[in-house]
């Protein structure tokens, strides 16, 4: 695996999320986070916000990933494990998680969204391999998860997604030097498998909504870490 892989990099968001495009797509999200306010269907808004900007799809992606309703944000607010207790089982996201570290570890487009969490924009639609930030982005969860004293984490993959018996193997090698237990699941649908779980670490919006409490794990992660991770604010903070 010599061969250096950018995960979610496109050309286009140099132009996409240049100085000025972040000024249009912030002031569009003011539109975007209105109308999901009112109820309008996402598709809606984003074909509605979006050819009024003449936004492209990438950036059409960005604002429906980036914002979240008021009532979303309460909720997600309501659940989120601030500090988490010594020897407890976390229940990983797997593909979510370590598809937004390697796109971290590859310089390549993230937002900081108005729920807290970082996410990408790699759009990998059931398709999946291993590259040379593979293993790095797995340790980096294995440091953290070290660090917060867990007892055990559970890594939940998607058989669809083509490779996912490899990243199992892979989570495996490169967690068994440290103290937790590592457990990793190939099922079906990892969405549904962490529905109404405690200390679920992912970035999903849906997972999040559909967990009983979750981690803002890549956030802290970055936080912490002195190597500095690029990404691009849609908290709309000044607005709440």
């Amino acid at each position: 695996m010599s061969e250096q892989v950018r995960r979610g990099y496109f050309d286009s968001d140099e132009t996409d999320f240049n100085e000025k495009n972040l000024v249009r797509l912030r002031k569009a999200q003011k539109d975007f986070y209105y109308l999901m306010n009112q109820d309008y269907p996402m598709q809606s808004i984003a074909t509605f916000v979006g050819n009024h900007f003449a936004f492209s799809e990438r950036q059409r992606m960005a604002l429906i990933r980036a914002t979240s309703s008021e009532k979303s944000l309460v909720s997600r607010s309501q659940k989120e494990i601030k500090a988490l207790r010594e020897n407890e089982t976390v229940y990983i996201d797997g593909f979510n998680i370590i598809i937004t570290l390697e796109v971290a570890l590859s310089d390549s487009t993230l937002l900081h969204c108005m729920d807290g969490t970082i996410r990408d924009l790699a759009g990998l639609r059931g398709t999946y391999r291993l590259i040379d930030k593979t293993e790095r982005a797995i340790d980096m969860i294995g440091q953290k998860l070290n660090a917060m004293k867990i007892k055990k984490c559970v890594f939940y993959l998607d058989k669809p997604v083509s490779n996912s018996g490899q990243l199992k193997a892979k989570i495996f090698e490169v967690l068994e030097k440290y103290d937790f237990e590592t457990d990793v699941q190939i099922v079906n649908d990892a969405d549904q498998a962490l529905v109404n779980l405690e200390n679920v670490i992912s970035s999903d919006a849906m997972v999040i909504e559909r967990s009983a409490s979750w981690i803002n794990f890549v956030k802290t992660i970055f936080d912490e870490s002195a190597e500095k991770f690029r990404y691009f604010d849609f908290t709309m903070r000044e607005e709440q």
